[in-house]
């Protein structure tokens, strides 16, 4: 199985009801696909450049999950978009990715308290603690700027 459970199949449930959270999800991760793309090119050295890119791929497998999901709760599709502005200069892209990262997280739990079906808990969760990684990586590159 890939990451995240690309072959999301839950019964029919209320989880329905998450829609606006998967659509939030699904903006925010489309949001930081295009941000962090921006900040890897003001990014000072080539290791800071790779990991910033590696944290993107993982961004985009995150928005592939959440729009697989949605698609399959309410048969429809949402087309992303971009509701946060990027940075311009490398450092407070670093802070403004940081903190994005660390709400995300709160956010991405909370998520999984309210989901019923057991599978997507876990791959919320999982997806939460991706986004902690993320937030450590971000909190290296701010200390060693």
């Amino acid at each position: 199985m890939t990451p995240y459970g690309f072959y999301y199949r839950p019964s029919a449930s209320p989880d329905t009801a998450l829609a606006p959270d998967l659509i939030k999800s699904i903006n925010g991760e489309y949001s930081a696909i295009i941000c962090y793309e921006q900040l890897a090119k003001l990014a000072p050295t080539e290791d800071a450049k790779t990991r910033i890119l590696e944290i993107r791929q993982d961004e985009v497998k995150h928005l592939q999950f959440f729009s697989q999901v949605y698609t399959h709760l309410t048969s429809q599709t949402h087309k992303p978009v971009q509701t946060e502005t990027c940075a311009k200069e490398y450092r407070s892209g670093l802070v403004a990715s940081f903190k994005d990262e660390q709400e995300t997280v709160d956010f991405y739990l909370g998520f999984s308290d309210r989901a019923q079906d057991p599978y997507l808990k876990e791959q919320l969760r999982r997806i939460a603690m991706d986004e902690q990684n993320h937030a450590v990586w971000f909190l290296y590159l701010m200390s060693h700027h």
